[in-house]
C-alpha cells in the first residue's frame, strides 16, 4: 500500500516511522513521475513489512520538498528517521530502484 505523505503528516509518517520510508516526490503534471508510479507501487509489494512507501506531491507540499532540496522530479528517497539513506533522481527502471532501496535499508 502506498501512503499519502503531506507537510502536515510528514513527522508522523516519516520521521517517527520505525521502518525506513521510501518517499516518491512527484507532481501530477510530471510525465516521468507518472512513468515511475507503477514501479513505486511494486516496491510497496516487494518490500512489504520492510519499508513504508509513500508519495508526496511537491506542488501541494512545498515546505517538505524545499527542506529536502528537491529541485527536480521524480526524486525518490529512502529516509530513516527523516535522514536520506539513499536516493534516485529521475526516472529509472524497477531493478535500479530495487537495488537502491536494498542498499539503503542494509546500511
Amino acid at each position: 500500500m502506498v501512503e499519502t505523505i503531506t507537510d502536515q503528516n510528514f513527522a508522523e509518517k516519516v520521521e517517527n516511522s520505525e521502518l525506513p520510508v521510501l518517499v516518491d516526490f512527484y507532481a501530477d503534471w510530471c510525465g516521468p513521475c507518472r512513468m515511475m508510479a507503477p514501479a513505486v507501487e511494486k516496491m510497496a509489494e516487494v518490500f512489504d513489512g520492510q519499508i513504508v512507501v509513500g508519495k508526496l506531491n511537491v506542488d501541494d507540499n512545498m515546505d517538505t520538498a524545499e527542506r529536502y532540496g528537491v529541485r527536480s522530479i521524480p526524486y525518490i528517497a529512502v529516509l530513516k528517521k527523516g535522514k536520506v539513506a539513499g536516493s534516485q533522481l529521475g526516472a529509472t527502471g524497477e531493478e535500479a530502484l530495487e537495488a537502491m532501496i536494498r542498499k539503503a535499508i542494509a546500511e
